[in-house]
């Protein structure tokens, strides 16, 4: 360990610390401490907590076309894994990566297909779902707010309910990228870098 790091972690476990020191003297109620708990976690978990907040909105405002779409009737299962692969591609979670793989091999997508999407390639997809595909990816990169353009021509690709389920397989994706990716960053603070990304 070199002596930056050394006094790195020293300067961490002293301010770590100090603020064991402060609270006993500044105790709130209990109370009070335990439902600020939950908001405290999620500020410090989520660095991007509004979009978190406000895909969970989506979604629970959401619940009956949710169904339909994990039920794969308007949306194939191979092709909402392609989405979703295609998204995590853009996130980078680990977590996401590992799940939609299995869950791409169980609906049939080949494994240098799978790769592909990870990385961002659509070349080995199907021609129908390259739109959708290409669309995911413009989305992610712009945290879910796609150009005009873009969504015009999604929706005239697929329809407005088909454009509309594509976006709803997006949000619930997202919402599990940036949990994974959170998860990954208070594993990496808690272990002070042995863990996480």
């Amino acid at each position: 360990m070199m002596s930056s790091d050394v006094t790195t972690v020293r300067g961490r476990w002293l301010h770590f610390f100090e603020g064991m020191l402060f609270l006993p003297r500044n105790m709130r109620p209990m109370s009070r401490i335990m439902m600020g708990w939950p908001v405290l976690t999620v500020n410090a978990l989520f660095g991007r907590r509004w979009e978190f907040f406000a895909d969970l909105w989506y979604l629970a405002r959401s619940t009956r076309m949710a169904r339909r779409v994990m039920m794969g009737g308007v949306i194939s299962e191979a092709f909402r894994e392609r989405l979703m692969l295609s998204v995590t591609a853009v996130y980078g979670c680990r977590y996401c990566s590992w799940l939609h793989t299995g869950e791409a091999l169980k609906s049939g997508l080949e494994e240098g297909e799978i790769a592909g999407l990870l990385i961002g390639s659509v070349d080995n997809c199907p021609e129908e779902e390259a739109i959708a595909l290409l669309y995911a990816q413009h989305w992610a990169d712009s945290d879910a707010k796609p150009d005009p353009e873009a969504v015009k021509r999604l929706e005239e690709a697929y329809g407005a309910e088909k454009a509309e389920m594509i976006n709803l397989v997006l949000r619930m994706n997202r919402l599990g990228n940036l949990s994974g990716n959170a998860l990954d960053r208070l594993l990496n603070r808690i272990s002070f870098g042995r863990w996480g990304k």
